[in-house]
Order: structure tokens, then C-alpha cells, then sequence
């Protein structure tokens, strides 16, 4: 016998072993849904007590997930904030805000499709991302663990 005749082998003895399994498991849940018994119920009842206990402890692990998840802020957007609210990090702030009002208003008179300049605030938006950078940068390693 070659390697490929022990190997098509294999695979019909798994697929013999696990296919009817599965179908078995299909005709079972459909009887015990057409029966009604006594017994049936009791062990459909148990059967789901268990699994609302294993849902339940699953759903522990998760909020345990979350919390670790929700304790770990990122510490760039820590600095970035913080240098958001220094005087220089407020005047860029708030020429950025300014602009994006001004755009905002414009896109909303008639006309403005047609326009031949439209005015974005992509200069605005670089100083801004420029000093946060370079604020943030050289402290940024430091906070990192």
C-alpha cells in the first residue's frame, strides 16, 4: 500500500467516525423536541441550568477582561490631552476649531459645490499635530512601561 492509499484510508475511518455522530446529535435533539415527557423535561431542565451557570461564569471572565482592559489608558493620548491644555496647546486648539466652524458653514450655503477654492483646515490641523508630537515625544518612553 502506498502513503496515499493509508492516508484516503484514514480519512474514511475519521469521516466514518464523526459524521454519524453529528447526525445522531441532530435526530436526538429532534425527538426530544416531538416528545413529551416527564423525564425529558427534568433533563432539558438541568441541561439548562448548567449552561446558564457556564454562561454565567463566562460572563464573569469577560467583565474581568473588561476591567483589566478599562484600567490600561494610553499614555499618548494622556500627554496629548495634557499639552491640549497648556497655553500654546490652547491657542493651536482653538485656530483649528475655528477653522473647522468656518468650513462647516461654508459647506452649508448653496453653492458651495461650485466654488473654485475651498477652504480646509489641513495647515491648522499640522501645527497642531506638529507641537503635540513634539511635545509628547521626548516624555512619551518615560511613561511607558
Amino acid at each position: 500500500m502506498g502513503v496515499l492509499e493509508l492516508a484516503g484510508d484514514y480519512w474514511e475511518q475519521l469521516k466514518e467516525t464523526v459524521v454519524p455522530v453529528v447526525a445522531a446529535a441532530e435526530d436526538d435533539d429532534n425527538e426530544q423536541h416531538e416528545e413529551e415527557g416527564g423525564e425529558e423535561e427534568e433533563k432539558d431542565d438541568e441541561d439548562k441550568d448548567k449552561d446558564e451557570d457556564e454562561d454565567e461564569d463566562e460572563d464573569e471572565d469577560e467583565d474581568d477582561e473588561d476591567e483589566d482592559e478599562e484600567a490600561v489608558t494610553d499614555q499618548l493620548e494622556d500627554l496629548r490631552e495634557h499639552f491640549k491644555n497648556t497655553e500654546e496647546g490652547k491657542v493651536l486648539v482653538h485656530h483649528f476649531e475655528e477653522c473647522a466652524e468656518r468650513v462647516k458653514v461654508q459647506q452649508q450655503q448653496p453653492g458651495y459645490e461650485d466654488l473654485a477654492h475651498k477652504e480646509d483646515c489641513v495647515e491648522e490641523f499640522f501645527h497642531l499635530q506638529h507641537y503635540l508630537d513634539a511635545c509628547t515625544s521626548p516624555r512619551l518612553f518615560d511613561k511607558l512601561k
